[in-house]
């Protein structure tokens, strides 16, 4: 049986194990922000919409340009692009028939777009009995023979950000053998945007820092996200991109969810208090839980997780499962962090699990 390898479509997953769907559905297998769309982007809909009648800048303007002042950058270290999708399917193209690092378990689409462009992967595994901690001295033996090697910063699906010891070690480590490091922060800024490696760029040359628009202001259905590195691998990457790769739409929304202070800092608190909520319970359950940092937490029950996995998925309830995580083979369930009531109703659902085992 082969489930999906992303969460967010619930659909095809009940039809995949051949389950019927549930008159109501709530999917915890997707991290978007709870919140929904913020209050801005709702205001300038019918503004927005008369952006559809022109072409899009081909530089992905005015968003370009504002992620660049959000970081306090230059807009020639930025490439908007069709989400964080798009951009690692060209940075991917830059590793062709190269040498690439993963640290596993990690984001499936690094090795499917490596993969296809016929790149070496090189697994590294962060093991179990370490909670999934970035292994450093194992990534530090591989880097010599390495042209690239991939970190996701906080983890997917672990939520594990590394210290800044790590990190730093890493990437002055990939500096000296004459490898790239390519830094996911799809998920940073609920973690603390001050986490973030963009501030310290302009004294790595060598780093590529990839981020996503959709997790954090709940607009996948747009795709946005951009690259901060240096111009000159800014420019190599963009000439691998089609012409208005950016639609004009998304251009015009990133501008504006990038004003929203608020609504960050609002779902950042919120993502805390119900990760140390479901935190808790999981844990008086006998879950054994690794301390995210990012909108979600995995968890494995001290019972057969696919047990409680299809349980819920009969009652309406999606998780995200890991069975294309290598190093979690099924063993471990992911779980977003979704509106209050949300969490409550799951928490009810599987205490009843919990009490028939």
């Amino acid at each position: 049986m082969q489930l999906p390898e992303h969460g967010a479509n619930s659909a095809r997953l009940y039809h995949s194990i051949g389950l019927p769907v549930p008159e109501k559905v709530l999917d915890f297998s997707e991290n978007c922000n709870p919140a929904g769309l913020p209050p801005s982007v709702e205001a300038a809909w019918p503004d927005l919409i008369t952006k559809l009648i022109s072409y899009p800048d081909p530089d992905g303007e005015p968003f370009k340009s504002a992620a660049a002042a959000y970081h306090g950058i230059d807009p020639q270290q930025v490439l908007a692009g069709n989400g964080a999708a798009e951009l690692l399917s060209l940075l991917a193209r830059r590793y062709r028939e190269k040498r690439v690092l993963l640290i596993d378990p990690t984001f499936s689409e690094y090795r499917a777009t490596l993969a296809a462009n016929e790149a070496e992967v090189v697994c590294i595994q962060a093991e179990e009995a370490e909670a999934f901690r970035l292994p450093v001295k194992k990534i530090l033996e591989a880097l010599p023979n390495a042209d690239a090697v991939y970190l996701c910063t906080p983890n997917n699906p672990t939520g594990l950000l590394p210290t800044p010891a790590e990190l730093l070690t890493v990437i002055e480590a990939a500096k000296y053998c004459g490898a790239e490091v390519v830094l996911d922060e799809a998920f940073i800024d609920f973690a603390d945007e001050e986490k973030s490696f963009i501030a310290h760029i302009q004294q790595h040359a060598h780093v590529i820092v990839v981020r996503s628009m959709t997790k954090m202001y709940t607009i996948p259905g747009i795709r946005l996200g951009y690259l901060v590195a240096e111009p000159a691998i800014i420019a190599s990457i963009k000439q691998q991109a089609p012409h208005w790769h950016v639609n004009g739409l998304a251009a015009e929304i990133g501008v504006l969810c990038l004003k929203e202070e608020a609504y960050r800092e609002q779902a950042v608190r919120h993502a805390e208090k119900e990760r140390r909520k479901m935190s808790d319970f999981l844990r008086l359950h006998g879950c054994q839980v690794v301390d995210s940092q990012a909108n979600y937490l995995i968890f494995k029950p001290a019972q057969e997780s696919g047990k409680l996995y299809r349980y819920l998925l009969g009652r309406g309830y999606v998780l995200r499962h890991s069975e294309n995580f290598r190093g979690m083979d099924g063993r471990w369930l992911r779980v977003g962090m979704k509106t209050a009531a949300m969490m409550e109703q799951l928490r009810e659902e599987m205490d009843a699990w919990f009490a028939q085992q």
